[in-house]
């Protein structure tokens, strides 16, 4: 009996690349990586079904759980991890000086159920006080008009949502003035272009970001694994192999990110950065699995329902299977 063929799309990460160029194999499976951006991976994967193993975002596949509608099941492989305070950006002539003054003001998003946005008005709400329901949402393409959603959601009646005007992109609003801001995971055209009257609700995002992790001791998750329900079925190898073949993926780019001989990344200061992680993070500090992290998932679940994305509470159980729950030591 061969090795499983298998069609998997992930991210051009560094984390990713020692599987993506064969340097780490998964036991079992010959793999036909496609290397996708989040947008058409999660719709491809959410609307079609289009791969057997995915990256899948994280609130979209707990959206799916809630339905009863999953068809991935998820591995607590997380691809993607980030401080959504840089997320948030203001029109600087609306008078937002501080997170509280959000409170009334018409923000833009692509969708809903984006994790950085479901990540965004957690960090609003715990921290600030800003509830989902005291923001005027609008919804629509960022930077060209129109955006569906993956999946379809319905939202809490207090959640106010309108939709951009079918010929104008988040962008445009922002450059405009129409909205007086905009959360999500890819900076707007227009900050990029360095707009005059456009900018970051938090002006040093770091450093927001830092005391957020010495309270809480978070570091949001944006993106899972997936792989299709009848595959693990069928071969329960897979779960273990794959958390086996990532894991080791993700430790080889951590050694060449500490390898000062040569710097791996196209930026200086590199090393000292890594170094001022570790030292308030630890060295673990991307960790794969559930041990350790189910204070991270929690707090997602608890406020993906608390947001209406989820008409039920998932659970930790729901999300993960049994076997990913645990592995073998020497």
């Amino acid at each position: 009996m061969g090795k499983l063929q298998l069609s998997i799309a992930i991210g051009d990460y560094d984390r990713n690349r020692a599987l993506i160029d064969g340097r780490v194999q998964i036991d079992g499976v010959d793999p036909i990586f496609m290397t996708l951006t989040p947008e058409e991976m999660f719709f491809r994967a959410f609307r079609h079904q289009d791969f057997d193993i995915s990256e899948v975002s994280f609130a979209s596949q707990v959206v799916s759980i809630a339905q009863n509608r999953s068809k991935y099941q998820a591995l607590p492989i997380f691809l993607s991890r980030a401080f959504r305070h840089s997320a948030i950006y203001i029109r600087t002539d609306k008078g937002i000086e501080k997170p509280e003054q959000l409170k009334g003001k018409r923000i833009g998003i692509a969708e809903y159920q984006l994790s950085a946005n479901v990540w965004a008005r957690a960090i609003l709400d715990d921290e600030y006080g800003v509830k989902p329901s005291d923001i005027h949402w609008v919804r629509g393409g960022m930077n060209s008009p129109g955006r569906p959603e993956k999946i379809a959601i319905e939202l809490p009646e207090d959640v106010k949502m309108t939709t951009a005007p079918a010929d104008k992109s988040l962008n445009d609003l922002l450059v405009s003035g129409e909205i007086d801001g905009f959360i999500g995971p890819r900076s707007p055209k227009c900050f990029d272009e360095q707009h005059p009257s456009v900018g970051r609700l938090f002006g040093n995002t770091v450093d927001a970001a830092s005391t957020y992790w010495r309270k809480t001791g978070i570091f949001p998750i944006m993106h899972l694994l997936g792989v299709r329900r009848e595959l693990l079925e069928a071969h329960p190898f897979l779960a273990g192999a794959l958390m086996k073949a990532f894991s080791a993926s993700k430790t080889s780019a951590e050694a060449l990110l500490a390898d000062t001989s040569a710097t791996k990344v196209t930026m200086p200061f590199v090393e000292d950065y890594l170094n001022e992680a570790k030292k308030l993070m630890g060295n673990n500090f991307w960790s794969y699995g559930i041990k350790g992290n189910e204070a991270t998932i929690n707090t997602f679940l608890d406020h993906h329902h608390r947001q209406g994305l989820s008409s039920r509470r998932v659970t930790i159980e729901e999300l993960f299977p049994e076997n990913a729950a645990e592995s073998y030591s020497l």
